[in-house]
């Protein structure tokens, strides 16, 4: 996406005020590992990942200063997170059976009782649904985090922190749906049809560059040929983008009309910006929309079109839009569908490796099904 939202403001904010803070500090630091602030970060990371299976507040209150606004904030957020999460899993009649997590310390500096730190967190998590569809499915998250630590009675705290969470939503406004997906079934291929979009070659992209998710390949770092757009508003869209156009790996569809990357300098505005990107695809004959709406309206829509298999799929390699007051918020990929049927997407900003489409989203979000022609 390209659109200035409170969720792309915490990210920018991730991305730069750790960069100042550590040059402050970069003159009289002490290494970090000799001062336990790895092993503090990691012992957090693995209680909030513990919180997130069963919501006990215990695992991590005695890592935040609750009685200091910043840092209680910042407990309060994990709380929430984990409170979402579940609730959306029991409306969507499934249960969470595992949750993994590691991190990456990119850089921390400590100078005195605080310490900066800049950190990637990898979560992988697993659910089952709770009525007669067997098996397990494993996605994955990763989000970039910029934390201050203070130190108190010889012990560190989470005094506050900066991440662009896919998790920040409220529990009480997920969309309630009496719907559910029937098992996804792939419509037949006419032989001898040569497309101009390679679906495969697309979700192997999706899957190898997801970022610094769990499952994601290419060292779950992004595609350097291409630039990093999280700090200027997100990714994702520049990634959609690349999905569906990289000549080399990617869908392999070719750049017209205003949709174009310049390499080393950059996309155009249709490349990274989320409503031209839409509008480019539907006025190109690139895309189609195929359904639209609320939760129960693509649950509804994906169906009827099992039904008709003469009519377009929602499909691996083809996009989801999601909407927010009119406008197109965020681009995701479709890159396959769980045991149920469920469409399971990747995306950047936040990074997304096969999770349920509308994971991380609420009630007001609406939903535009792109298909994308052969």
């Amino acid at each position: 996406m390209l659109r200035i939202t409170k969720l792309q403001l915490l990210c920018m904010t991730l991305i730069l005020i750790p960069a100042c803070s550590f040059s402050l500090f970069r003159a009289q630091a002490e290494p970090a590992k000799q001062d336990n602030v790895v092993p503090f970060l990691q012992e957090l990371f693995e209680d909030r990942t513990r919180l997130l299976m069963d919501q006990d507040k215990t695992h991590i209150e005695d890592h935040y200063l609750l009685t200091d606004k910043r840092s209680n904030y910042a407990y309060l957020h994990e709380i929430n997170r984990a409170e979402y999460i579940q609730e959306w899993a029991k409306h969507r009649k499934m249960k969470f059976v595992n949750a993994e997590s590691s991190i990456r310390v990119a850089r921390a500096v400590v100078l005195g009782d605080t310490a900066k730190v800049s950190l990637v967190q990898s979560l992988k998590l697993s659910y089952e649904y709770i009525d007669n569809y067997p098996g397990r499915h494993d996605f994955g998250i990763g989000t970039r985090h910029g934390i201050t630590l203070r130190k108190k009675d010889s012990r560190w705290y989470v005094e506050r922190e900066w991440y662009s969470d896919p998790l920040e939503e409220n529990a009480k406004k997920i969309e309630k749906s009496d719907l559910f997906f029937t098992s996804h079934k792939d419509p037949p291929t006419p032989e001898r049809v040569i497309h101009k979009y390679n679906r495969a070659r697309a979700v192997d992209y999706a899957n190898k560059y997801a970022g610094t998710t769990w499952g994601a390949g290419n060292g779950q770092r992004y595609n350097q040929k291409y630039l990093d757009y999280n700090s200027k508003g997100g990714d994702c869209t520049n990634f959609s983008s690349q999905v569906i156009g990289d000549a080399e790996e990617g869908g392999g569809l070719s750049m017209k009309s205003g949709w174009h990357y310049l390499y080393g300098h950059g996309g155009s505005q249709a490349w990274v910006q989320t409503d031209a990107f839409k509008n480019f695809l539907i006025r190109s004959g690139y895309g189609k929309i195929i359904g639209q709406g609320s939760f129960s309206d693509i649950v509804q829509s994906v169906n009827e079109r099992q039904q008709q298999l003469d009519k377009p799929q929602l499909m691996p390699g083809d996009l989801i839009a999601y909407v927010l007051k009119g406008d197109v918020d965020h681009f995701s990929i479709v890159v396959g569908f769980d045991q149920r049927g469920f469409p399971l997407v990747n995306s950047h900003t936040a990074d997304r490796y096969r999770v349920p489409f509308d994971l991380g989203w609420d009630k007001n979000t609406k939903y535009l099904l792109i298909h994308i022609q052969d």
